[in-house]
């Protein structure tokens, strides 16, 4: 057989394969149906292993619009330096309060629900308070007494109105200029009265029912107070879990223990806790003290006066340490502020604050242990 007629047989015999097959094909048609099924899903599943990402990588979808994050926005107190619910609420009126101190003035009302207290003498060795309220509105405030020009120069950054009952010379010169508000029991005497359980001039007392109607009708619709720097927590410093303050005398002299469980210091006086007549025990979470010349030339020759501008030593007490600072302040409608012995910004801690001013240069002291 020649190579022809070979290549002629071997296409003929290729011929008769592919006719059986497709023979067999017709003849059982549902088994290569079945068959057909099997080979389909076994090709799907292949392409899917060789194609497919791997489970760790993510499946990128093309997003036709960037997704923002709506940022929540915090609100401090310029007074204490903690959260308050809105803007509304750091601007609302600031009120300053001069609030008594004698043993006949004891126990006082609303000294406990105050954001700030300044304590400084009034006059013979007696402290007087000037108590300021923007968070807080007790029901019951007193006994209100006279103010003094070194607390207008404290207190004037917080615009506040400030209640009184008089004062002395310089004071009220300053406080009816006219950059003040004034809030004068001699001129506004509806929102003050006398008790009868105590007898003048110790009987003096205000409410903020009284006082934000008195401020709703001058005007005094919120304050833009200057806030002393703040931060949440204060690396370092000494133990100090007992703090006393020599001001003048025994009946004066203070004195805070650190109670680790509140993060407060409760105060004592005369040897005894200082309590608010409706609220108890007056604690405060930051104690400062701020040592400054008492000066030698007395206003109206018996009123003290205070330096109350330029530099000083203070001492600043949270959460059981004690902080060496230098506190500054520049002019009446400055803010104070702190430095560290570095000269760099020493904001104090947050929290409801007491600063007690002692006279250096007669006998006022802190120490702490």
């Amino acid at each position: 057989m020649d190579a022809h007629e070979h290549t002629k047989m071997r296409g003929l015999h290729a011929h008769s394969k592919w006719q059986a097959i497709v023979t067999w094909v017709r003849t059982h048609k549902r088994i290569t149906a079945a068959m057909a099924i099997v080979l389909t899903c076994l090709l799907s599943a292949g392409a899917y292993a060789l194609f497919a990402p791997s489970p760790d990588s993510p499946i990128k979808v093309p997003l036709t619009h960037e997704v923002k994050k709506k940022k929540v926005e915090q609100y401090y107190s310029p007074l204490t330096g903690l959260p308050v619910a809105n803007e509304a609420a750091t601007k609302s009126n600031v009120t300053a309060i001069m609030i008594e101190n004698s043993p006949d003035a004891r126990p006082q009302s609303g000294l406990q629900q105050a954001d700030v207290v300044y304590e400084a003498i009034a006059e013979g060795g007696i402290t007087r308070f000037a108590a300021l309220y923007q968070q807080q509105r007790p029901e019951l405030i007193g006994p209100v007494r006279s103010l003094r020009m070194y607390y207008i120069d404290w207190t004037t950054p917080y615009d506040p109105a400030v209640a009184h009952v008089g004062g002395s010379l310089f004071a009220l010169q300053e406080i009816r200029n006219g950059s003040h508000k004034d809030l004068d029991q001699f001129s506004n005497p509806g929102a003050f009265w006398r008790t009868s359980d105590r007898y003048a001039p110790h009987n003096v007392y205000t409410s903020f029912a009284s006082l934000d109607e008195l401020n709703a009708s001058r005007g005094y619709a919120q304050s833009n107070p200057q806030p002393i720097a703040r931060r949440t927590t204060v690396p370092g410093g000494a133990v100090a879990n007992q703090v006393n303050v020599t001001m003048s005398g025994p009946t004066y002299n203070s004195a805070w223990q650190y109670d680790a469980g509140s993060k407060t210091y409760l105060r004592s006086q005369a040897g005894a806790p200082h309590t608010d007549q409706e609220a108890g025990h007056i604690s405060s979470q930051v104690v400062v003290v701020l040592k400054a010349q008492m000066n030698s030339v007395m206003e109206d020759g018996v009123r003290e006066n205070y330096q109350t501008t330029g530099t000083g030593d203070a001492v600043i007490f949270a959460e059981g340490k004690a902080h060496g600072v230098i506190w500054h302040k520049e002019n009446m409608r400055k803010q104070m502020f702190f430095t560290d012995k570095d000269g760099k910004s020493f904001p104090l801690p947050r929290g409801k604050t007491w600063i007690s001013v002692v006279p250096v240069n007669n006998g006022g002291d802190v120490s702490w242990q």
